[in-house]
């Protein structure tokens, strides 16, 4: 059953999962109870082949109960999903603590960053954790961090690493760096700046691109671009590689094949990264392609593959204690016997200095997956995937926070 919420979106009311009722003679399945608390708004993006489907997340969220389910139908579990739906901008504590007065064990979040941390500390008073699928700021990992509060969603430093080990590899070492006015344009650029330094890239150039206006659905629209973009890019240094920080969807989209020089461009346009990709198939991808697909009728995004990790590190831990107390279940995910496995190449653990995910990045343009990071010759003394993201060392996590 669906019932309207804030902003006029759809969201799903609590309901057990089919098959999940006991039969006579049997035990009643235990529950387990979880909360998908997200934002969306349909916005425009550059091309209208980029606007986020309306069950962006959701559907991750939907197949992995599912999967859940299958599982738990053998160990008496059975898992539920109460989502909540708001429009961006809409107040999110007081669906928050609904959730947590109606019992809800856990919830997964596809949130800006700021609201991502309220719910947090709402969900820290009665110790629940809080599953971060959507917001990639750094500082959710760094200054902001919370001792209940995990990451499926990789943060922009893990993007942009995966990003400069590649260009690296590749032996594309100087760059330049064309940036966006707004807050996640610039917040992205930083993270691309720190990877140069970490990895020894040169951004030989940077230029901001104002916030004018534009007129992409226009008559003319597409002539204007075509004159301007070069123009706007022609006073660069010498560079082999052009990045884009552009999040706010204003101009990357217009960028590759408009350059003043014919260059690779790389970032929020051109050659992008991401969780996930949905052209990716490796490492049994094509399984869970295959099955996203049947449910949704779309190919799985990143979005998709964060909530379904969530989902999915909730389904595992309750599988691997034969457990459905939150207590054991939160200590076995935050312990060193805890891994999972999500269609990688490898099973994923957490960090235990910022509860941060590991997992490999896949950079790909949008009809293809072109490669994977950490890149081959980038070692590290524990694992491979934390030479993607803040390091141990170099952590401003403090859970005493």
């Amino acid at each position: 059953m669906l019932a309207p919420m804030p902003g006029g979106v759809l969201a799903q009311d609590t309901a057990p999962a089919a098959g999940a009722a006991s039969t006579p003679g049997q035990p009643q399945a235990q529950a387990v109870r979880i909360g998908f608390l997200r934002t969306y708004e349909r916005t425009l993006a550059l091309s209208v082949l980029d606007i986020p489907p309306e069950d962006i997340g959701l559907a991750g969220a939907n197949l992995a109960i599912a999967d859940n389910n299958t599982t738990g139908s053998f160990m008496g579990q059975n898992f539920e999903l109460e989502v909540v739906t708001l429009a961006p901008g809409d107040d999110v504590a007081e669906p928050a603590r609904q959730m947590l007065a109606d019992g809800i064990q856990y919830i997964v979040t596809d949130l800006s960053a700021d609201d991502t941390l309220t719910v947090a500390d709402l969900a820290g008073e009665t110790d629940t954790l809080v599953f971060n699928a959507g917001a990639l700021d750094d500082r959710l990992r760094g200054e902001a961090c919370r001792a209940n509060m995990l990451h499926t969603a990789p943060s922009r430093a893990m993007l942009t690493d995966g990003i400069a080990q590649y260009l690296m590899w590749k032996q594309w070492r100087n760059w330049a760096l064309i940036e966006g006015e707004h807050e996640g344009d610039q917040l992205f650029a930083e993270a691309m700046k720190k990877s140069a330094t970490k990895f020894g890239g040169t951004i030989v150039g940077e230029k901001i691109f104002e916030d004018a206006g534009g007129a992409r659905a226009t008559d003319s629209g597409q002539a204007l671009v075509q004159r301007q973009i070069p123009v706007f890019l022609q006073d660069l240094p010498d560079h082999d590689v052009l990045l884009v920080a552009d999040e706010s969807e204003v101009f990357g989209t217009y960028v590759p094949w408009r350059n003043w020089v014919p260059r690779p461009v790389a970032g929020t346009a051109g050659l992008t990264a991401g969780s996930w990709h949905p052209a990716s198939e490796q490492w049994g991808g094509a399984q869970i392609q295959n099955r996203f697909e049947d449910m949704a009728e779309r190919r799985m995004q990143s979005k998709d593959m964060q909530v379904w990790t969530a989902i999915r590190v909730i389904g595992e831990a309750a599988s691997r204690t034969q457990s459905t107390d939150p207590a054991a279940i939160a200590e076995f995910i935050k312990g060193d016997d805890f891994a999972i496995a999500a269609f990688k190449g490898q099973r994923l653990t957490f960090r235990d200095w910022d509860w941060q995910l590991r997992q490999p990045i896949l950079l790909g343009t949008e009809d293809s997956v072109v490669s994977a990071s950490p890149q081959e010759g980038f070692l590290h003394q524990v694992s491979e995937l934390d030479t993607l993201g803040v390091d141990e060392p170099e952590t401003e996590c403090s859970f005493a926070n």
